[in-house]
């Protein structure tokens, strides 16, 4: 984000505007992205890492964002309004893609049913407990 942030300053861009612009300081050409993104590609992933799906396409580096989000715990609804989705059809899509939250999550249950730490409630004043117990039935 620093880098887009300097970038972004240093080109005194707005929010509404391009972030890189063609010849003619409009949008730039989806051919145009897709070569530049295919040629940085291969320049920095290994032959095993290109000829895999990781980030083929531009569009995929938004599936990657939004599934880290998620499994690092930010709620579905946040990541739902950042994406500009909403809340079932962020679901419908990465439900299956969360990871690495079962066992954090699976001990915040325990630890919310766990009563071996809890202080238990003071006892009823036992005075005169021996009086009463020690007594034999009165007959009618």
């Amino acid at each position: 984000m620093k880098i887009l942030r300097e970038h972004t300053a240093r080109e005194g861009l707005r929010e509404e505007d391009p972030l890189f612009r063609g010849e003619r300081g409009d949008r730039l050409a989806g051919s145009v992205i897709r070569r530049a993104w295919g040629r940085a590609r291969e320049e920095v992933l290994t032959a095993a890492e290109y000829a895999s799906p990781l980030g083929r396409r531009v569009y995929d580096l938004r599936h990657t964002c939004l599934t880290t989000w998620l499994n690092n715990g930010v709620p579905p609804a946040d990541v739902a309004e950042w994406a500009g989705n909403s809340v079932p059809v962020l679901l419908s899509t990465y439900a299956r893609c969360l990871d690495g939250q079962k066992r954090d999550l699976q001990r915040r249950i325990e630890a919310a049913q766990d009563l071996t730490g809890r202080v238990a409630a003071p006892a009823a004043p036992t005075e005169n407990l021996d009086t009463y117990v020690t007594r034999t039935p009165v007959e009618g």
